[in-house]
């Protein structure tokens, strides 16, 4: 009895130590404090508010105009509640994925708030390295009355990297698969989210190859939506000049405009959408304006 009455204030201080370093039970998310969170799988997984999201109006948004009325129509039934797809935008890189994603949650959102629904659309941005923890997250979301966008920007995986499995799980094919108010956006530079070497890989040295590379591929088809970007034209690197030109007001020479994006352009490498907004902040400051 005297020994347990001797280690009573040493293991009250080790608990009094472990509740100091230990965070704090998570208690209801209050999704009403911003339209976008990023989830962190930290300290148990919390949702951080998003006072401002980066993002650029859809009009600004040139050479897409196909793909981006297909995301937003997708976007637009899921706010209202109607079936819609689970998104995967591959391609070229800055020809504006993540920035449709955005655009498109802010539009669908916008008009849900002008009809004065009482649901909300809420975008929830992960972190590819947390895509293992997505079913925690998910389980915060599935008893709110509002509707989520999960996105997920720049989603790949590399060999031994077997993330991938719980992503499958929930986009389809798992006993409790996605809620009904979530949907999943993801941007990749590929279309498979796998690189080629390791696809190959898989086909020679698996003993039947062809179910080894169909149990990396058929992440994709999980997508009901694939949609393509690719490099732009001359004629659409321009207009996505022309369009944030007019659109912040920015005073210039048309000629002189376009020799400069024309340059600006040439020394990177690229035409692109951002590109063409690289060289939009360059003018901007060579003009003494702000971009707000």
């Amino acid at each position: 009895m005297s020994d347990s009455t001797d280690l009573r204030p040493l293991l009250e201080r080790i608990a009094s130590a472990l509740e100091r370093v230990s965070p704090p039970a998570a208690g209801p998310v209050n999704f009403s404090a911003a339209d976008a969170f990023v989830w962190s799988a930290e300290a148990g997984g919390r949702f951080i508010p998003v006072e401002k999201v980066s993002r650029v109006p859809l009009g600004l948004l040139k050479g897409i105009d196909h793909t981006a009325s297909i995301l937003l129509e997708n976007t637009r039934r899921f706010a209202a509640g109607l079936p819609a797809n689970n998104a995967l935008l591959w391609g070229a890189r800055g020809m504006g994925k993540s920035s449709l994603v955005k655009a498109a949650h802010a539009e669908a959102g916008g008009e849900l708030a002008k009809a004065k629904s009482p649901t909300r659309l809420i975008l929830i941005e992960i972190h590819r390295e947390d895509i293992a923890t997505l079913p925690h997250c998910l389980a915060h979301l599935k008893s709110s009355a509002n509707r989520f966008i999960v996105f997920c920007d720049d989603l790949s995986f590399d060999k031994d990297d077997t993330s991938y499995k719980s992503l499958k799980a929930v986009l389809e094919g798992g006993i409790e698969g996605r809620p009904h108010n979530v949907l999943f956006y993801a941007t990749s530079n590929r279309r498979h989210l796998m690189p080629r070497d390791m696809v190959e890989n898989e086909r020679s040295t698996a003993i039947n190859p062809y179910e080894a590379v169909e149990e990396k591929v058929s992440l994709s088809d999980r997508f009901g939506l694939w949609l393509g970007f690719h490099n732009a034209s001359q004629d659409n690197y321009l207009d996505m000049v022309r369009a944030y030109v007019g659109h912040y007001g920015l005073k210039a020479d048309h000629k002189k405009l376009e020799m400069e994006a024309l340059e600006w352009a040439t020394t990177r490498g690229a035409r692109s959408g951002r590109v063409a907004w690289q060289f939009i902040q360059d003018l901007a400051g060579r003009l003494g304006k702000t971009l707000d």
